[in-house]
C-alpha cells in the first residue's frame, strides 16, 4: 500500500515571485536510504548533470553536492523528492533567492560557483 502525505511543504525561497523554476526528473543514483528505508533528496540539494535540462527536458538529474560533481549543478530542488522507487518528478530552481537558514543540506562551494543565477542568502529560520 502506498501512502501520500498532503500539506504545505517548507518554502526555501525568500522571494517566490522572483524565482524561475522548471519541472525536472531526479534519479536515485547515489542517494542513501534513511532510517525508514526511503531515499529522500532534500529541498535545496543541488542537482544536475552533463546534459543541460533546459535544452533536453527528459534529462535525469543526479545530486551534485560533492567537490567532484558540484560543477555540474544546474539548480536546487524546491521541495523534498522521494526517489525510493526510482526516478521522480521534481521542481528545479534555476534562478532566484534561496534562504540557506531553511535548508537541511550544506551546499558545497563547487555547486555554489555553478549556480550563478541563484542567490544564497541567510534569512530567518521560521
Amino acid at each position: 500500500m502506498k501512502s501520500t502525505k498532503y500539506g504545505a511543504d517548507k518554502n526555501i525561497l525568500i522571494a517566490p515571485e522572483l524565482a524561475h523554476t522548471v519541472g525536472c526528473i531526479v534519479g536515485n543514483t547515489g542517494v542513501e536510504a534513511n532510517s525508514e528505508g526511503r531515499k529522500i533528496v532534500k529541498a535545496g540539494t543541488p542537482v544536475g548533470g552533463t546534459v543541460d535540462v533546459l535544452i533536453e527536458r527528459q534529462t535525469v538529474l543526479t545530486t551534485c553536492n560533492t567537490a567532484e560533481n558540484g560543477a555540474n549543478a544546474q539548480g536546487l530542488l524546491l521541495h523534498d523528492v522521494d526517489v525510493t522507487e526510482g526516478n521522480a518528478n521534481a521542481t528545479l530552481i534555476v534562478a532566484g533567492v534561496v534562504d540557506t537558514a531553511k535548508l537541511d543540506v550544506t551546499i558545497v562551494d563547487a555547486a555554489k560557483n555553478a549556480l550563478t543565477k541563484i542567490i544564497l542568502q541567510k534569512g530567518e529560520n521560521k
